[in-house]
């Protein structure tokens, strides 16, 4: 199964690093950009949400939240959060049920069979729910377009 541009995004529910169950449809009527990581304390995956976290001033200028998913347990993205200062909600995908929603599962994470994680992608979603766009990457080490990301967002109403 995969998520492509066009379509709605498929519900799904997650706890975040507080322990609070969330849903995608709590976040209708706001753009939303999902970042989803392969895991928590690691060097790219750090990177990553520190550059998120470090544009979040321009993302909410442009009235969008954004939303990091990984396979980490809520604790460990808790912690993680805190360590990094993240300001923005980390959802966690335990089950890998929402990375197989949007076809970003990897079921042989750096060649280790059965160890699964979530592929470094991005969807942003327009305030109905829509995937406007996406970018999925094959290479954890790969970061996205952060800029792109911003631009793709700045086109949403």
């Amino acid at each position: 199964m995969t998520v492509e541009v066009g379509e709605r995004a498929p519900e799904f529910e997650a706890l975040d690093q507080n322990l609070k169950q969330r849903k995608l449809s709590e976040f209708k009527g706001q753009k939303l950009v999902l970042a989803f990581f392969p895991g928590a304390f690691t060097g790219v995956c750090t990177k990553e949400m520190c550059r998120f976290r470090d544009s979040m001033a321009g993302f909410n200028n442009l009235g969008a939240k954004v939303v990091g998913i990984s396979v980490d347990t809520p604790f460990s993205l808790a912690e993680f959060a805190k360590a990094n200062k993240l300001n923005f909600d980390l959802l966690s995908d335990a089950e890998k049920n929402v990375s197989k929603k949007y076809g970003v599962l990897y079921e042989n994470f750096v060649n280790i069979p059965g160890l699964r994680a979530s592929k470094r992608s991005v969807f942003v979603l327009d305030k109905e729910g829509n995937v406007r766009y996406k970018w999925v990457s094959e290479d954890p080490g790969v970061e996205p377009d952060y800029e792109k990301v911003k631009e793709e967002v700045s086109k949403l109403a």
